[in-house]
């Protein structure tokens, strides 16, 4: 075997374009070429940490042509070493011969993936002219999920909440030179009513987004809450908005945000407007007016993984 690159967290930092991402994995949505199972989920004692943590693997295929699989582990508990609860790497194959190609880091990836991914969806659900945005969660995505929306609609002030105060301050003076104001806030309840968009990337259990703050117009996008019993957005949330999804297989099953309304009663799947596949392949309309609440849930999928990681490695193969 030969030797294979690592495309390093480095190298997908410093040649990442939103721009160009968003619109790659637009155009792998619009196709119905790849080949993407669902992914395995499980979950394991972590007894050290008195906590769960979970190992995620995520195949897809082109036939012919390309193929990867993302193994990654979350755990919760990272955040007291000061390390991302995400770790992992990503095995890209020349799908033709059966070789793997390259190996990426995982984490990097997949944050830029996810950010890619969410703001794609934004551009069909919320307000054109959306120029305010709350970041609730202070973890590896938050810069990046800002950065994304920027790419998609004008945004010109955004508000950084976490529960640890400093790291959302943290957050403000990584992006104090992007062309948009960038402040920590103390309070959601005064915030959230306020802001176009509302983007919500955590390992929460409790609801933060709650329905009675909201008003008229506002879009909402749900990234964290990858498990059965994590929850972002409360029941009057759901009540009083329009659901989009990433997918209907993984979102459906997999996130307590869609699973627990829907085992309540308080949902019902075809209350579900669309998922990317049918909002990019223009099957069905994202937003139809500026009063319409909507809420983007996503839970990751394999499709964009795979976009992701045959971009960064074209991008290495032109540069080595």
């Amino acid at each position: 075997m030969q030797n294979i690159p690592i495309i390093d967290v480095d190298f997908i930092e410093a040649h990442t374009d939103y721009s160009e991402l968003i619109t790659k994995i637009e155009k792998a949505f619009k196709s119905s070429k790849t080949k993407v199972p669902l992914r395995h989920h499980h979950d394991f004692s972590n007894h050290q940490e008195k906590t769960e943590s979970t190992l995620l693997i995520m195949p897809a295929w082109n036939p012919g042509k390309n193929l990867g699989v993302k193994i990654i582990t979350v755990n919760p508990a990272n955040d007291k070493y000061n390390l991302p609860s995400i770790q992992g790497v990503y095995i890209y194959f020349d799908a033709r011969k059966g070789i793997p190609v390259a190996i990426l880091e995982a984490k990097a990836l997949t944050v830029k993936r996810t950010a890619a991914t969410s703001a794609l969806a934004s551009s069909f659900l919320s307000k054109k002219n959306a120029s305010s945005m709350l970041m609730i969660g202070t973890g590896s995505l938050s810069s990046e999920l800002i950065l994304a929306h920027a790419k998609v609609r004008p945004i010109q002030n955004v508000f950084v909440w976490g529960r640890n105060y400093k790291k959302a301050q943290a957050i403000c003076n990584k992006l104090k030179n992007e062309n948009f104001k960038v402040s920590p806030v103390k309070s959601l309840e005064r915030i959230i009513g306020k802001v176009d968009i509302i983007s919500c990337a955590t390992l929460s259990k409790t609801p933060l987004v709650l329905g009675k703050f909201l008003k008229k117009g506002q879009h909402i996008d749900l990234v964290g809450a990858f498990k059965k019993d994590m929850r972002e957005a409360d029941d009057d949330t759901i009540k009083k908005t329009n659901i989009f999804l990433d997918t209907y297989e993984g979102g459906l099953k997999e996130s307590g945000d869609i699973v627990i309304p829907l085992k309540s009663g308080i949902l019902n799947k075809n209350d579900i407007k669309a998922d990317l596949f049918e909002l990019c392949q223009q099957k069905k309309k994202g937003r139809c007016n500026d009063n319409e609440i909507t809420v983007f849930k996503s839970v990751g999928h394999a499709l964009e993984d795979l976009t992701a990681a045959k971009y960064y490695y074209e991008k290495h193969q032109i540069i080595f």
